[in-house]
């Protein structure tokens, strides 16, 4: 490509960042980078009623979180002025202006009951209300106080191009006079978005579906003011997990940054996200950020909807969790622990690092970990059990005191193992257990050790808890059943 590649992601600040509108950002900054053009971060709050405070500082928040790096934006210096359009109404009066000049623009000069009349008279007809039917005869002087509408140029069927979704076309019924600048000031999104469009050098917009049917209004203002159409990349709808209808709150959707609480790894979301609706074209299912890059390619942007599985997206965070390195895995658990059990006498980061493989092999989200210390599963790393003494009682002894050699043997032939893995522990019991019974050893001694009916088998358990530990908790079941 000769053009210099530039996209933007242009979110309103309205408060929550939605997973489809996560997606559009994600495609707009693969395709930029992909052919080293430029990502910008756009924020249209021209919609000041719905506007919620501290959305612009959320939205540079999640997606910094998730990786995507933008080269201009509400942060940063740039040739063409500021990236917010509240702070960019001077460029688009003088856009204004020009279409007046052109005589393509002319103020609104119906009351809103007015204009309701006309829509209820059209509803009664049976026809689509325009409201170039009541465009009036001469145009008044537009001094701001009433919204300046387009006088659309051409009355035609439009037919335009999408990179995904190919040939599209509207008829006249799609063209109207649009609001341009409304009676505060603010531009209407319809025209905002593409003076900004302009001025940034943007060439594709990557846009959800539901822009569609307002294209042809967009295509009349590119006409009015003689530029050339950008490159138009509809995104595939995400889609329930029933394919029934697009996500939304109803079905799950979240704010981008509860994945975050939630302990989802941007690298999984990231990956899980590229491959709804884009078709990398081979069995390949974990991409790093760097090979998504790579591989991106608009003519693999599928034009039908893709499922949010989460499944799908609980088994790719599983995935990353696994490529974690100890140190990574570490610090993501213990924040996940919690804070009683951190500040609890016997806990010690050693215990919780010999903890790690067997939480590792589990999890699939960091709040499973909360839920599972929460319910007590790892107290008995950092607590000594309180033992049930019918729970010592192997299923084919008569009596719990059946048990009670079997441990003290355990008890003398760990006490000169040095515990320097699991591995070491079970070659020390082995050949013991084969000779009584696995289970006649393995069950006592993994409830001596634990206090619990279920947990990791008693090898583990004296790694994580310790040689002195171990042989004490033996000992203290011992006693248990001794009486």
């Amino acid at each position: 490509m000769d053009t210099k590649i530039v996209t933007r992601f242009a979110p309103s600040p309205t408060g929550f960042l939605h997973i489809g509108s996560l997606k559009t950002a994600l495609f707009a900054y693969l395709f930029a980078r992909k052919h080293d053009g430029t990502f910008i971060l756009r924020i249209e709050d021209t919609d000041k009623v719905r506007e919620v405070e501290g959305s612009i500082e959320h939205i540079q928040k999640a997606l910094t979180w998730l990786g995507i790096e933008w080269d201009y934006g509400p942060n940063t210096e740039t040739p063409f002025g500021s990236c917010i359009q509240s702070e960019r109404l001077d460029s688009y009066k003088a856009y204004a202006e020009k279409l007046i000049e052109k005589g393509l623009a002319y103020p609104d000069p119906y009351t809103k009951e007015e204009v309701d009349t006309f829509r209820k008279e059209a509803e009664q007809a049976k026809k689509p209300f325009l409201f170039r039917n009541h465009r009036p005869e001469t145009f008044e002087i537009w001094d701001g106080s009433k919204p300046l509408r387009l006088k659309a140029p051409f009355i035609k069927r439009y037919q335009w191009t999408d990179a995904v979704l190919g040939a599209l076309e509207a008829g006249e019924e799609a063209v109207d006079d649009v609001v341009l600048i409304k009676a505060d000031g603010y531009p209407t999104y319809n025209f905002a978005h593409i003076i900004d469009d302009l001025e940034m050098g943007v060439t594709h917009i990557m846009r959800g579906n539901e822009f569609i049917s307002s294209t042809p209004k967009f295509l009349s203002i590119y006409d009015a003011l003689e530029i050339s159409y950008p490159v138009f990349v509809t995104m595939p709808p995400i889609l329930n997990d029933e394919r029934t209808k697009k996500l939304g709150k109803r079905d799950g959707a979240k704010d981008i940054l509860d994945y975050r609480e939630e302990g989802y790894l941007p690298e999984a979301l990231l990956n899980f996200l590229a491959l709804i609706g884009w078709n990398p074209g081979s069995e390949q299912e974990l991409f790093s950020k760097e090979e998504l890059i790579k591989s991106f390619d608009i003519s693999k942007i599928q034009k039908s909807g893709g499922a949010f599985n989460e499944e799908k997206l609980l088994w790719m965070n599983r995935e990353y969790i696994q490529k974690m390195s100890e140190e990574d895995f570490f610090t993501y658990v213990k924040k996940a622990v919690p804070k009683a059990l951190l500040e609890h006498a016997n806990y010690s980061d050693v215990i919780l690092k010999r903890l790690l493989p067997t939480i590792k092999e589990r999890v699939h989200v960091q709040h499973e970990i909360s839920e599972l210390a929460g319910a007590g599963e790892y107290d008995y790393a950092f607590i000594p059990p309180s033992v049930s003494i019918e729970l010592l009682k192997w299923k084919h002894d008569t009596t719990v005191a059946d048990c009670l050699p079997r441990l003290k043997m355990a008890q003398q032939l760990l006490d000169t193992v040095d515990f320097t893995s699991s591995e070491v522990i079970k070659h020390a019991l082995w050949a013991y257990a084969e000779q009584v019974g696995k289970g006649e050893l393995l069950w006592p001694l993994r409830v001596a050790l634990t206090g619990m009916e279920k947990s990791p088998d008693p090898f583990i358990a004296a790694y994580i808890v310790g040689k002195e530990e171990t042989l004490k908790r033996i000992k203290s079941a011992c006693g248990t059943i001794e009486g």
